[in-house]
């Protein structure tokens, strides 16, 4: 009788635990469905790491022993930034360390031969790089990696059926893939980086960026231009200190062209902006005080292929006073003695430097360095610059009426999308608020 209670009982515990089993198992499922490649695009996949992954040669997470490199970088400073950005976050999400790739110094990106490659320490600062970015991403010289005999290429997918998905997914199998993740290094090979897919966010660029110091040279050539602005405006002002305004001025005819096509391509009238334009907008910018200096970051070739052209530093408002780099007299003492990477480089160091910073919205070279004054307006505790105060990053957008037509748009990063889309393309959806 005994014998029988207790068979019953076991029954019971059998079937108990096997409801338990089942209740596990579709808990699990659900957990996994989660993160498909799809929804994975909503979270930070720039955190996704695969499980057998954790080693103990690693830096703050990053391993040490582990190598990614990437084709040579190409194009203007500030795709070459945002590819070099993608490339450190596709090594994070693969737990390797970045190669340092090389840069290209000139603008010949279809001829290899015309590259012109330059280290990535010619310009940024390495050993400041990884301490600033500990933890996050790494850099690696080749040096560090002890076989160079033995390196596996990985070739990224291309083309219109090769979906921004399908491109997660592979770097998720490839990156959980032992057989792959036993080669000391991962040569990526492909389209160059700055084409590739987009599967961060922007505080996760912004992060790369902020590492990203240039070189003492750089900065100090930096520094001299922007003495020689204020000095120039103190001079013919007879005043000190006045403020300094940066204009980042697209009028050069090849950008005309292309940002008529653009307009085109996309329906929209908000990318091209006249001479007119520009100098009607900044001149109503407001509380702007007068006397003023004005930097008007713009080619040199621009003023020297017409003299019409040179019109660029007349027809400004009372109290503007505008210069650029030839009437400062910086265009041979400083920006002659380097290549256009380095000439681009120290621009992109006096635009940030200056009072306020006016550019055009579908500039990737105006669309970083507002990213960047967000950032440090943040720092302040200013999330938006809606309303007229002592935010010394102050940023607009001479393409894209504000309060009235008159007028540019408050400028400010939006630091919650969820990729770097609006600005590696340029958007005319900006707002004073950063999110």
């Amino acid at each position: 009788m005994n014998s029988c209670k207790n068979l019953r009982v076991f029954s019971k515990s059998v079937a108990c635990k096997c409801v338990a089993l089942v209740g596990i198992a579709l808990f699990y499922r659900a957990l996994l469905l989660s993160y498909s490649p799809r929804n994975a695009l909503s979270n930070n996949t720039s955190l996704i790491r695969p499980p057998h992954m954790s080693d103990s040669s690693s830096t703050g997470g990053i391993r040490t022993d582990k190598f990614l490199e990437v084709p040579q970088i190409v194009w203007g400073l500030n795709n070459q930034k945002i590819a070099f950005a993608r490339a450190c976050l596709t090594a994070r999400m693969m737990n390797r360390t970045l190669l340092m790739p090389s840069l290209s110094a000139s603008l010949f990106y279809k001829e290899v031969d015309k590259l012109r490659p330059i280290p990535f320490d010619k310009v940024f600062q390495f050993e400041r790089f990884n301490s600033l970015c500990s933890g996050f991403v790494r850099l690696a010289r080749f040096s560090d990696v002890r076989n160079r005999t033995q390196v596996f290429d990985l070739e990224k997918g291309s083309g219109r059926r090769w979906t921004i998905e399908r491109d997660l997914e592979h770097l998720k199998q490839s990156a959980s893939n032992k057989s792959i993740d036993e080669f000391e290094a991962i040569r990526l090979i492909g389209k160059n980086p700055f084409l590739w897919h987009d599967h961060w966010p922007v505080e996760d660029y912004a992060k790369v960026f902020e590492c990203m110091v240039v070189v003492d040279e750089i900065s100090r050539e930096a520094d001299k231009v922007v003495m020689k602005i204020r000095e120039a405006g103190e001079k013919v002002a007879r005043a000190s200190p006045i403020p300094f305004v940066a204009v980042h001025m697209r009028i050069e005819i090849d950008w005309m062209i292309h940002c008529k096509k653009l307009e085109q391509r996309k329906k929209i009238s908000e990318i091209c902006s006249s001479k007119r334009e520009i100098m009607e907008r900044v001149g109503n910018i407001s509380g702007l005080k007068t006397p003023t200096v004005l930097y008007l970051a713009v080619a040199d070739t621009l003023l020297e292929e017409k003299e019409e052209d040179s019109s660029v530093l007349t027809g400004w408002r009372d109290g503007l006073i505008p210069f650029e780099k030839k009437k400062l007299g910086v265009k041979e003492e400083i920006y002659g003695k380097y290549s256009y990477l380095i000439q681009s480089a120290i621009d992109y160091e006096v635009c940030l430097r200056a009072d306020v910073f006016v550019g055009n919205s579908f500039s990737t070279f105006s669309s970083l360095i507002v990213l960047e004054r967000t950032q440090k307006a943040r720092k302040l505790g200013f999330m938006s610059s809606c309303e007229d105060g002592e935010n010394k990053w102050r940023s607009y957008a001479y393409n894209l009426a504000g309060e009235s037509m008159r007028v540019p748009r408050r400028w400010m990063t939006n630091m919650t999308h969820s990729s770097l889309q609006a600005i590696s393309y340029g958007s005319n959806s900006v707002s004073c608020s950063s999110g």
